[in-house]
Formats: C-alpha cells, sequence, structure tokens
C-alpha cells in the first residue's frame, strides 16, 4: 500500500525555507502521494519570509494534492481523550479526512506527545522519523 503523507504546515515552510533543503525529498519519494490542506498551505504562505520562499512554497504546493477540509459522508470525530490544541484540530482532521497514512509535522510543542503514535489509523511522526523509516525499507 502506497503512503498518504499529509504535511503540516510548519514541513511545508522549511522545506521551501532554503534551496536544497534535505525535506524535499518527501516529494521524491516513490510511491508516496503528498498531502495538505488549504489550511496548512494557506498559513505556511502567510509566513513566507521573501519572494524567493513564497516562489519556492508556491512551487511545492503545485506538487501537492490539496486536500478539502469540508467534512465528508462519514464525519471524522478525534478521540475525546485526545489532547491537541485547538489550532491544530484542524490538521489532524484534515489528515483523517483525507484517509493520510501520516501525518508529518515538526510542532514538537503540540503534537510531541504524539509523535510515534497512530491516531485511527495516521501515524503522527517528525520529517526526520518518516525519512528514516523510508530509508530503512530500501
Amino acid at each position: 500500500m502506497a503512503d498518504r503523507v499529509f504535511l503540516d504546515a510548519n514541513v511545508l515552510f522549511s522545506a521551501a525555507y532554503r534551496e536544497g533543503s534535505t525535506l524535499l525529498r518527501l516529494w521524491g519519494l516513490p510511491g508516496v502521494s503528498i498531502l495538505t490542506s488549504g489550511y496548512a498551505a494557506e498559513e505556511a504562505l502567510r509566513n513566507a519570509v521573501d519572494q524567493e520562499h513564497l516562489r519556492r512554497l508556491n512551487t511545492l504546493l503545485f506538487l501537492t494534492e490539496i486536500t478539502s477540509c469540508e467534512p465528508d459522508t462519514q464525519p471524522v470525530r478525534l478521540p475525546d481523550e485526545l489532547m491537541l490544541h485547538e489550532k491544530d484540530r484542524p490538521i489532524l482532521l484534515a489528515a483523517l479526512r483525507a484517509r493520510a497514512t501520516h501525518l508529518i509535522t515538526g510542532d514538537k510543542q503540540h503534537f510531541g506527545h504524539l509523535f510515534g503514535t497512530i491516531v485511527q489509523g495516521v501515524c503522527i511522526q517528525t520529517p526526520s522519523a518518516y525519512l528514516q523509516g523510508r530509508e530503512s525499507e530500501s
């Protein structure tokens, strides 16, 4: 089964921050679909530091499937016991609705306690953990 990798805004931002970022490897992995939401894309775009960063970010977004945040016919709910900051709930919900296999985020403050866990079929990881896992499979 191919991986459906949902990227948080901070990963998009960082991948485009400088030419040749190691995070760009995500887009070249065989059998991997890269996804994000309009919510995450807008946050990354809003925080771009200059025109070159914005250009690189737009290029990456062109190569990324932007998923809808709208609830589908089978509404998705987060577990009641899940402790997650209100601003980050739409990210995990969008990953669930997109039927992602992975949520990749560098947000240690809000997602750190969930790193390495699986929430309703979505494995939450840092970019480096995901890339290391993929490299060990090769």
